[in-house]
């Protein structure tokens, strides 16, 4: 992964840095779309407002009575346009959040997908982050609420996290500002190439499933060649999923995609 470039002062790049610039709701034409994923209460509307400058959510998706936050930011010669989808415990489409969040990821394809997780409560909120790796292979981990975590004595090892998940894991407190400038640039190297991700992904399943989820993703190849989460949705198939069987069998995928309309 890329050298770490925040290292020192780690306010000092977000307060000192012209780079940075709050955009609000005004994103036309951006460069990298950024999803903001994550379970209920993790700080993840926080993170969407520290890089937005907006302090509140309007909005519906389209066809949908769940909220919609849209914002953005600039950085460098770029501009980002945020995505803060629901707050979710699963992407299985059981509820409308959830259909919201995992269809927007899966078929949205956002350049990168922020997981804003709470440090204080990791191993609940892994479920969520280890569902959104086996759709997209482009995210970053936001270990958020490190405050919380060293209040009560909790020590997490990043680098190691990092290593086991296949992606870039970035400690942040985003109420105090304190990781932001790590996870802006993080966020960019991503969005770039310049990081690589190798995400952590289920491989060991019993030989029968394994075999139908193998001839079942060939076959989505074959039939949709730009879809990068094929094997997913493959898995998605053979699990009963019946947004995803719809859209298959009607041969429009991209009913389930974002819509700019609402």
């Amino acid at each position: 992964m890329s050298e770490d470039i925040t290292k020192g002062c780690d306010t000092c790049l977000f307060y000192n840095s012209a780079q940075l610039k709050k955009l609000g709701v005004n994103v036309d034409n951006a460069d990298h779309v950024v999803a903001l994923a994550g379970n209920p209460n993790t700080g993840k509307s926080t993170v969407f407002n520290v890089l937005t400058g907006l302090k509140q959510h309007t909005g519906n998706w389209p066809g949908k009575t769940v909220t919609r936050a849209e914002g953005g930011y600039s950085y460098g010669d770029k501009q980002y346009k945020l995505i803060d989808l629901p707050g979710t415990y699963s992407l299985l489409s059981t509820s409308e959040d959830e259909e919201v969040a995992r269809n927007f990821i899966l078929f949205g394809q956002p350049d990168v997908t922020v997981i804003v997780v709470d440090a204080s409560r990791l191993e609940r909120n892994l479920n969520l982050v280890l569902q959104v790796l086996e759709i997209t292979d482009r995210a970053v981990l936001c270990l958020n609420l490190m405050d919380e975590a060293r209040r009560h004595g909790i020590e997490i090892d990043e680098r190691t996290l990092s290593k086991d998940l296949g992606i870039p894991v970035v400690p942040t407190s985003a109420r105090n500002n304190e990781g932001i400038p790590k996870l802006i640039q993080t966020i960019q190297d991503v969005a770039s190439g310049k990081i690589i991700c190798k995400p952590h992904r289920i491989k060991s399943l019993p030989k029968a499933i394994s075999k139908a989820v193998d001839k079942l993703n060939t076959q989505i190849r074959n039939a949709y060649p730009d879809l990068p989460n094929s094997r997913w949705v493959a898995m998605r198939l053979l699990d009963g999923d019946q947004d995803v069987m719809r859209a298959l069998t009607e041969g429009e995928f991209q009913s389930l995609e974002y819509s700019e309309q609402g």
